[in-house]
């Protein structure tokens, strides 16, 4: 099998073909239950840049701030008084950290694009948060355990994306026309994270799952 067929999350071998559209190939893993776009699909960084600079949102946005709401709410009522946080994949108008900040917490903001401070990835942090991002990245499994490796103990990982739907159903899915929407969760995908952090993942609506390191 080549290498754009093995599983980006538990780099897993025997993956299928779960659907093909005139764009783009997507494939399943058996283990981790992750849908991905294999590489050859991928856009340019240039291009996938590109589609980000159409973004429009930002912290005057109401709409926007509503939507983030779904990651703010859960997260700030688990964390302590005065946490420190990284927001990974802040995207061109950073919002969730002027949300957190507001309630009194300390963000710093990482992305590739707009944000790109290496040093914010050697710190540790109370919580970290990927909101609209994993369905972005091309090795989500390297990714997710490097912001895991960040959180210090009693830390929350939160992550925010739209669930898979079922294969009957991929079709018509809106989600995953966006051509830089490579990686798709299931809820077993995130069953299978927690298994290897040796946690329960918390669900909530609008595709918000938390995890929590081990005291």
């Amino acid at each position: 099998m080549s290498a754009g067929c093995i599983c980006p999350l538990c780099r897993g071998a025997d993956t299928r073909e779960y659907h093909r559209d005139r764009e783009r190939s997507y494939r399943q893993c058996p283990v981790c239950a992750l849908i991905f776009v294999p590489r050859i699909y991928h856009l340019s960084r240039a291009a996938e840049k590109a589609q980000y600079d159409l973004h429009r949102n930002g912290p005057l946005d109401a709409g926007y701030r509503h939507f983030l709401s779904r990651m703010t709410v859960p997260l700030a009522a688990r964390l302590e008084p005065a946490s420190t946080g990284l927001d990974f994949g802040s995207g061109p108008g950073p919002t969730l950290c002027v949300m957190l900040e507001a309630l009194g917490h300390r963000v710093t903001n990482f992305d590739p694009f707009y944000a790109p401070n290496a040093g914010a990835l050697e710190q540790r942090y109370d919580f970290v948060t990927a909101t609209e991002v994993v369905e972005h990245l091309s090795t989500p499994g390297a990714v997710l355990f490097q912001l895991w490796a960040l959180l210090v103990r009693g830390g929350w990982l939160g992550l925010m994306t739209q669930p898979a739907v079922k294969e009957a159903d991929f079709g018509a899915w809106h989600y995953k026309n966006d051509p830089t929407h490579v990686a798709f969760f299931a809820h077993s995908s995130f069953l299978w994270l927690g298994a290897q952090w040796g946690v329960e993942p918390q669900f909530f609506t609008g595709g918000v799952v938390l995890f929590r390191k081990p005291l």
